[in-house]
C-alpha cells in the first residue's frame, strides 16, 4: 500500500541516502535501521512532508502522494520525536485537538478508553506538564487507537517507556499488523528474534564515500 521510489535526502550539502526504494504492504512491520546520521528520522519526516526530499516519489494505494497529500495523511498516524502535546492542556484536551486536526473528531468517551488502554486511567484530566516523560509518550501513543489509521509511522516510540509499556507496545504493533495494518518505525529497542519484523538498512543507500 506504501511504495517509495528513488528517494534522495540531502542535509547541509551532504547526501544522507539516495536511490532508496521500498514497499510496505498490509500486515508488515518495518524497522528503519542504520548508524546515527544515516537519515532515519529524515526519512520519516520526509514521508510526512515535514522536510523535503531532494528527489523521489511516494505512492499510497497506487497514487502519488504529491497529488493528494491530505488523503495520505488522513491514513497515517505519525508520532515523532516531538510529541506535539500542549503542556497546559490535559491529556483529553490534547487528544481532542489532535483528532480534529486529523478530521477524525473522536468523542470524549473514545479518548478516555484509549487513555485507559495505554495505562493512563486516572490521568485523563491532568495537564501534560504534570506528567512524566513516559506518561507523555503514552498520551501520544493513545492517538493510535483514536485515529485508527492503517499506517503507523513511529520515530523511537519506545523512548521513556517502562518495561510493562514496552511489552504492551510490542503487542499493539503485532495486533495492528495482524488486523491488516502497517508499521514503519525507527527504534533502538532490541526485539526478540521471533518478532515479525522486516528491516530497512539505510546504510546500504548512503554514498560510497560515507560508508
Amino acid at each position: 500500500m506504501l511504495a517509495v521510489s528513488n528517494l534522495c535526502a540531502v542535509r547541509d550539502d551532504r547526501v544522507l541516502f539516495e536511490h532508496l526504494d521500498f514497499n510496505l504492504a498490509s500486515g508488515q512491520i518495518m524497522q528503519v535501521v542504520g548508524a546515527n546520521g544515516t537519515g532515519k528520522t529524515t526519512l520519516l519526516n520526509g514521508l510526512m512532508a515535514l522536510a523535503p526530499f531532494e528527489s523521489g516519489e511516494i505512492y499510497w494505494q497506487g497514487q502519488n502522494t504529491q497529488h493528494n497529500p491530505s488523503m495520505f495523511k488522513q491514513n497515517v498516524s505519525f508520532i515523532g520525536h516531538l510529541l506535539g502535546l500542549k503542556p497546559l492542556l490535559t491529556a483529553v484536551e490534547n487528544l481532542c485537538f489532535l483528532s480534529q486536526l486529523q478530521q477524525k473528531s473522536a468523542s470524549v468517551a473514545h479518548i478516555e478508553a484509549a487513555l485507559k488502554k495505554v495505562g493512563l486511567y486516572g490521568y485523563e484530566y491532568v495537564p501534560i506538564a504534570h506528567l512524566s516523560a513516559g506518561q507523555k509518550r503514552r498520551v501520544a501513543l493513545a492517538r493510535l487507537f483514536i485515529e485508527q489509521s492503517p499506517l503507523w509511522v513511529l520515530d523511537e516510540p519506545f523512548t521513556a517507556i517502562d518495561h510493562a509499556g514496552v511489552q504492551a507496545l510490542e503487542t499493539w504493533l503485532i495486533d495492528h499488523a495482524q488486523q491488516g495494518g502497517m508499521v514503519l518505525l525507527t527504534t533502538h529497542h532490541v526485539f526478540n528474534p521471533d518478532f515479525p519484523l522486516q528491516r530497512l538498512d539505510l546504510t546500504s543507500y548512503r554514498p560510497q564515500e560515507y560508508r
